[in-house]
């Protein structure tokens, strides 16, 4: 069934799709791999191909089952527009989304190059937040010019996590912008002023920004468990939503 989400910026998920396969750094130290390999051993019903990309038709009528407004990730535990997902099985995802307008659901992909193909013949319904993963220059900034050729209501970038200095980022036309560092044993360290080179572009652009945490390591540098290094930055929280667009 989708769940409620602990994730800073939603409400709950909803996988219509799980597993995936990776495709740019920021897949390195992947969560959801992980939790699928947990519930994989579990026994955990839809997880029985562990983190290969699988279509589950039995999952597309949950939202249906939810008449309080909610809002909804989509995909959690994969990409919605990975390329083993056909574009019948989206057609009936985004039959699901039409037919359900009280609700908003947040799509993020890093298969990006495939959102103007889909959305050529198709419009974008107007209950959807669209939006592309950025973690660096070389595979993120590009996927930012294939999310703006399609007419969605919303399109927001999710910066996490984020590896590098990004420098100059175009954000026209770009509504809302979330920033986090990486969590896990593994996780690579994000700099404050990284951060504030993405927070500074944002409010000249007038996009909404949305700090979602430090990760495994501090503002001052040091590593430690994510919610010991919370997600204040320059002295305060950061939780602006598009004008606009419904919020948890």
């Amino acid at each position: 069934m989708a769940t409620k989400s602990t994730i800073e910026w939603t409400e709950h998920t909803w996988n219509p799709t799980t597993g995936c396969s990776k495709v740019s750094p920021g897949c390195k130290n992947c969560y959801a791999e992980g939790m699928a390999r947990r519930l994989h051993a579990m026994g955990a019903h839809g997880y029985e191909n562990e983190f290969v990309l699988s279509m589950h038709e039995n999952r597309l009528a949950q939202p249906l089952a939810r008449k309080r407004p909610t809002t909804y990730f989509v995909n959690s535990m994969s990409d919605l527009f990975h390329e083993n997902v056909t574009d019948r099985f989206l057609d009936q995802v985004f039959a699901i989304i039409e037919g359900t307008p009280q609700h908003t659901y947040q799509i993020l992909t890093k298969r990006a190059a495939r959102l103007p193909e889909y959305f050529a013949s198709r419009s974008c319904p107007q209950n959807v937040w669209l939006g592309v993963s950025v973690e660096d220059r070389k595979h993120g900034l590009p996927r930012i010019d294939f999310l703006r050729q399609v007419h969605a209501p919303i399109r927001f970038l999710s910066i996490e996590p984020l590896l590098e200095d990004l420098g100059r980022v175009d954000l026209r036309d770009i509504h809302w912008v979330i920033v986090g560092g990486e969590s896990g044993p593994k996780a690579r360290p994000m700099r404050e002023e990284w951060v504030s080179r993405v927070q500074e572009q944002a409010a000249a652009a007038g996009a909404a920004f949305f700090f979602k945490q430090w990760g495994g390591w501090g503002a001052d540098g040091v590593k430690r468990h994510k919610k010991a290094n919370g997600r204040v930055f320059r002295g305060r929280t950061w939780d602006a939503y598009p004008q606009g667009g419904a919020h948890p």
